[in-house]
């Protein structure tokens, strides 16, 4: 589940923010547009699906490397010997 701070970052990712506590009612908009309360709460789902597809992309690329790697008869382990991790 998404944390607060997160959501925040999501929704405004440039600031423009105070946040006092960790609730709705303690966001003071300075230099951004306000969104609403249920913007707000919308935005943990949101921000939780975001997040695992970012997750899923970088099991892909890390996967893909592995398998070139695999390729060339070499191991993760065999980069980190040489100190290219």
């Amino acid at each position: 589940m998404a944390l607060f701070i997160e959501v925040l970052g999501f929704l405004r990712p440039n600031g423009g923010y105070i946040a006092r506590g960790e609730e709705y009612e303690g966001i003071e908009f300075i230099e951004c547009e306000p969104f609403s309360k249920e913007e707000f709460e919308a935005g943990f789902a949101a921000y939780d699906a975001w997040k695992a597809e970012q997750d899923a992309e970088q099991a892909a690329k890390k996967a893909a490397a592995e398998a070139k790697l695999a390729a060339l008869g070499l191991t993760t382990d065999d980069l980190k010997a040489l100190g290219l991790n």
